[in-house]
């Protein structure tokens, strides 16, 4: 496996059974502990260096033959489950500071993520289906990851103003 395969496949994530969910859960994992030890901004930091490498990546792999968003390219399952974590993670600031609160709001981020890469509604459905090339396959993950961040936000908020 070269640089590119390793990279595309997500340290070989994507040759395991059900790549992209495999992939999701080994990325979510990983985030949750980054951002334990690092802290959300520089997980952010790298999700979107991986998201422009992940463009130019995919682009070339297409160029070679390999098909559209390709079931073993799951590099962009793993930057769109760290959006999640990142924005989600940032609930942080207005909740009392607990361990319990990051486990909940992280699953909240797994499961919301899951849920909007396999229902695939509006934009993020029409960036699958309609754009081509890297970008489309790295977009529609990085906006499901700010979609299912995005609702775990607000779900911590209601959950505050009670």
């Amino acid at each position: 496996m070269n640089i590119s395969e390793l990279f595309l496949t997500f340290f070989g994530a994507g040759r395991l059974p059900a790549p992209r969910i495999s992939t999701t859960m080994i990325a979510w994992a990983l985030g949750l502990g980054w951002i334990y030890l690092l802290g959300a901004e520089s997980l952010f930091t790298l999700a979107f260096a991986l998201f422009i490498v992940g463009i130019f990546e995919i682009t070339k792999a297409e160029n070679r033959g390999v098909e559209h968003d390709a079931p073993f390219i799951v590099i962009d399952e793993a930057v769109g489950v760290w959006v999640a974590l990142c924005v989600s993670a940032s609930a942080l600031a207005w909740l009392p500071a607990s361990p319990v609160n990051l486990w909940l709001l992280s699953g909240g981020a797994l499961g919301a993520y899951l849920l909007f890469i396999l229902w695939n509604p509006s934009t993020i459905g029409w960036i699958r289906r309609n754009l081509r090339g890297g970008l489309g396959v790295m977009l529609d993950d990085v906006l499901a990851g700010f979609a299912a961040g995005l609702l775990v936000l607000l779900a911590a908020k209601g959950y505050t103003l009670l």
